[in-house]
């Protein structure tokens, strides 16, 4: 339990700081690519205000920022001309090509460029990326011009910012990985010490109490010889004995939980042994008038330990016949499907919330609010059989169609 308790404090933990820092990685990275969307559309803006060209100073005594349009407004750095790599396209109205302006660029020739162009017309966007090129397409007394501005070397730093931020995102999550490892120890070895007293407590109680119950069983035995049959001695026997079951029940609870349980792993037939306990149900449910029907696939072995998986049959045969009302069904099914064993019990009941199903296998649980004693029992039988089937490493499962019957399905590797 504590084992399972450290790997999923790591589990979150991981899972934490990796959508954390999956949000800090991307966001960074989408506004460094809304960064650079912005100055290519501001580039291209001014592309396309001046008929496909940067404006020229009017004279050599020139601002050092020169307006954009000629009425003013929006502002450019003189140096911008110089750092821009851009060339265009024009078409007619009916997309037939008029020019090709590919002076202020060397990487594309005139047949690319008609290329883009024409791909880009195609397509009908208006804005976009074409390759690691940023385009706008403007309509104008002399036709469609399409303007392409190159963002390689943006895109390119930004495709290596990302790189690195993806491996030291990494890297810090294997470090993050062994810190946790590490550190998880510390933090869950409180929760183990109190645990493991817990346990010991539970199995030292337990063996205490044993002893004195059997002296008061012993001695209401005695009583009963002297004084014949009484009300009041049949009770006193009646209830040391159920307080005899729930202490051996906790006991062998607190065991099935320890990560080290010893138990005699050997192949076994369980068909025979289902065969076995489920025979032993069939007169108690034909007398309590429940029909009781059973479906095992003969020939079927398991490894594990016999006496367990014996006590797990009964368990949920006995919990089904408990709580199946007069007149109801009951089956048994074992099958293997696969590399798994399927062992099956359903029944029809009264009323069964599903919002009930996650607690069926908490200690001490009863699906009857008012947790009377009326159907035997302290509450313990469904968590020993979880605790039975995680110590053979399979899986235990509750579920119900109609919320008038339940099916507990138990999943063994074979």
């Amino acid at each position: 339990m504590i084992r399972k308790l450290r790997f999923k404090l790591i589990g979150v933990s991981m899972l934490s700081i990796f959508l954390v820092f999956s949000l800090i990685l991307g966001t960074i990275a989408l506004i460094s690519f809304q960064k650079v969307t912005a100055d290519a559309d501001s580039t291209l803006s001014i592309l396309a205000a001046n008929d496909g060209l940067f404006p020229k100073p009017e004279d050599e005594e020139a601002p050092p920022s020169l307006d954009a349009h000629p009425g003013g407004g929006h502002k450019m750095s003189p140096e911008l001309p110089y750092e821009s790599r851009f060339f265009s396209v024009l078409f007619d109205s009916d997309g037939n090509l008029i020019s090709v302006n590919t002076a202020r660029i060397a990487a594309v020739d005139t047949d690319e460029a008609i290329v883009f162009g024409q791909e880009v017309l195609a397509s009908g966007s208006t804005k976009g990326y074409q390759h690691a090129y940023r385009y706008v397409v403007t309509q104008s007394a002399e036709g469609i011009r399409v303007i392409f501005l190159d963002c390689g070397r943006s895109l390119s730093n930004l495709r290596f910012f990302v790189g690195i931020g993806l491996l030291v995102f990494f890297l810090g999550l294997l470090a993050v990985w062994l810190l946790t490892i590490v550190l998880s120890r510390y933090i869950v070895r409180p929760i183990a010490q109190s645990y493991e007293k817990q346990k010991r407590f539970i199995t030292d109680a337990g063996h205490e109490i044993k002893t004195p119950l059997t002296i008061i069983d012993a001695d209401a035995e005695v009583l009963a010889m002297d004084l014949g049959e009484n009300e009041w001695i049949n009770d006193i026997q009646e209830q040391s004995r159920r307080l005899a079951a729930l202490t051996n029940d906790l006991i062998l609870l607190s065991r099935l939980e320890e990560d080290n349980t010893q138990m005699q792993l050997l192949d076994f037939p369980i068909s025979d042994v289902a065969e076995e306990v489920a025979h032993s149900f069939q007169a108690l449910a034909i007398t309590q008038k429940k029909e009781f029907s059973v479906s095992i696939q003969p020939m079927l072995t398991l490894c594990g330990d016999e006496k367990m998986i014996r006590q797990l049959l009964m368990i949920l045969l006995d919990n089904a016949l408990k709580y199946a009302q007069t007149g109801g069904r009951i089956s048994l099914t074992l099958e293997k499907a696969g590399k798994a064993l399927n062992l099956s019990v359903f029944n029809t009941t009264e009323h069964i919330e599903k919002a009930q199903l996650p607690c069926l296998f908490d200690r001490f649980y009863r699906t009857d609010r008012s947790r009377n004693s009326q159907t035997g029992g302290h509450g313990l039988g469904l968590s020993i059989a979880a605790a039975i089937t995680a110590a053979h490493k399979g899986k235990i499962t509750a579920s119900t169609e109609d919320e008038k019957s339940l099916r507990i399905q138990v999943s063994l590797p074979a």
